[in-house]
């Protein structure tokens, strides 16, 4: 499973909107639909934070999908 197939499973499991879960973040909703259809990577402070909303481990979120470990990690090097 994609780490966009599991961001949205968790925030559907936990009964919130795109709109909820971008405002919990301070960003905007259009974000969390590019990361939930793999158009797009949260970073690694907002895998940190979603992984907290959605009350899982950040292991879980990305178990199946290494390749944007190490996007995340990337991004927050620059």
């Amino acid at each position: 499973m994609s780490l966009g197939d599991q961001l949205r499973l968790n925030r559907q499991r936990i009964g919130l909107s795109q709109g909820e879960v971008a405002t919990k973040l301070n960003i905007t909703r259009q974000s969390i639909s590019k990361w939930e259809t793999g158009k797009g990577y949260p970073d690694l402070d907002n895998l940190v934070l979603l992984s907290e909303i959605y009350n899982v481990s950040i292991d879980e979120l990305l178990k199946e999908d290494e390749r944007v470990l190490l996007q995340s990690f990337k991004s927050t090097i620059k």
